[in-house]
């Protein structure tokens, strides 16, 4: 079987991309053959070449169409759907909040899967899309990668923020502050830390603690850490038996971390570590989320879709035509808003020049204290606005 598999990057190793990579190791070893496609290519893209999965950043580059394409992310759902006219897609949505994950409406589209339950009601509450085509299909780990780490020690010595988005302008530092009245010591993994791993199956067994979240806390789980959930500027509780089931059903993620990033709130979740507890978490989860399982249910979803679309007559091309275009209005304010965003970002950066010139002549002391505010508060939020644009200013 041909799998296009589509997405909104394979550069960095974040969620979704990963997501593509494990998916199309585990096809090619199945003896199919899956294409990853996506515009913005990097390190994920590298990493798939070197498993001998094609990546591709044109359509045109296949010679043969796809038996099926597994859309994520609509942009490049879309542009696959109306390169092949005629190959069904299954769309897979992995977020709430990004408006990448947005689900398309197209008559090609078969099946839409959510990752949790949060995904699903995104689906079936803010985009009208029929339940009878929604599935709800866990996120998994790669268990072979995963392997279980010695027995954790009584107290916890060792703990991780394992996260590409934290920073000491965020919940770093309130965690960092009550790791060390807890006389734990805390490392950081993650893009923004400058030092993102290729391989946190090697280092996340040295840990005792691991805040995270999402597919990270599922890794951290699978080897049997003690597992805190964690985000920038909210976390949720330590992952123990009793809520297991729920909050793996909200992938570990947006609405299971609803509390305030404090020192109180993480120093009492630290008070809740155990051992045991710790142990029978990754138990559980090895003998429910391991990729194998679930790559199985994905091909059998393929299967489904393509059955369908076989025995279903051919969709009218006008039909496919007016939903084309609905989606093309639908980008139509995002594109926009861009723009006005984009031109606002050029007149700030020159008043933040002017500025800089200002102090600069009203001597040290002025530019010493403005310095001061500018590297603190002013220059960690400019840069988290304007990083979306930075490409396109190339």
């Amino acid at each position: 079987m041909r799998v296009l598999i589509t997405n909104n990057t394979l550069a960095v190793r974040a969620g979704s991309e990963l997501y593509v990579r494990d998916l199309a190791t585990g096809l090619i070893a199945r003896g199919h053959t899956p294409i990853a496609y996506s515009t913005q290519l990097g390190e994920v893209a590298e990493e798939l070449r070197a498993a001998t999965v094609p990546v591709i950043d044109d359509l045109r580059a296949l010679a043969a169409p796809p038996d099926i394409i597994h859309g994520q992310h609509h942009v490049e759902a879309m542009t696959a759907l109306l390169h092949f006219s005629a190959v069904p897609a299954v769309y897979f949505c992995h977020g709430w909040t990004p408006w990448e994950e947005i689900p398309p409406r197209f008559p090609r589209i078969l099946r839409y899967v959510a990752v949790d339950l949060t995904c699903r009601d995104r689906l079936l509450f803010e985009h009208a899309i029929p339940e009878d085509q929604i599935r709800v299909l866990l996120n998994f780990a790669d268990l072979e990668k995963f392997k279980p780490r010695a027995s954790l020690p009584s107290s916890p010595r060792r703990a991780l923020m394992f996260s590409n988005y934290a920073s000491e302008n965020d919940c770093l530092a309130m965690v960092r502050k009550a790791c060390k009245r807890a006389n734990i010591s805390l490392d950081v993994i993650g893009s923004l830390a400058g030092n993102a791993t290729a391989r946190p199956e090697e280092v996340l067994g040295e840990y005792d603690i691991v805040f995270a979240r999402g597919r990270s806390a599922i890794e951290a789980i699978a080897v049997g850490a003690a597992v805190i959930l964690c985000e920038t500027d909210r976390m949720g509780p330590m992952v123990t038996s009793a809520d297991f089931d729920r909050l793996r059903s909200l992938n570990f993620g947006i609405r299971a971390i609803r509390l305030p990033v404090d020192i109180e709130t993480v120093s009492r979740e630290i008070a809740r570590y155990d051992p045991g507890e710790a142990a029978e978490v990754s138990r559980r989860l090895r003998a429910v989320a391991g990729r194998d399982e679930t790559i199985d249910e994905i091909i059998a979803l393929y299967e489904e879709a393509i059955a369908q679309h076989r025995a279903t007559p051919p969709v009218e091309f006008r039909e496919e035509e007016r939903a084309a275009a609905a989606y093309l209005r639908s980008l139509s304010p995002r594109l926009k808003e861009r723009d006005q965003l984009y031109e606002e970002i050029v007149r700030l950066s020159g008043q933040l020049a002017e500025i800089d010139g200002v102090t600069e002549s009203m001597g040290w002391r002025a530019l010493s204290r403005f310095g001061r505010i500018k590297h603190r508060f002013i220059l960690p939020i400019w840069n988290r606005i304007k990083q979306p644009f930075a490409r396109r200013n190339a």
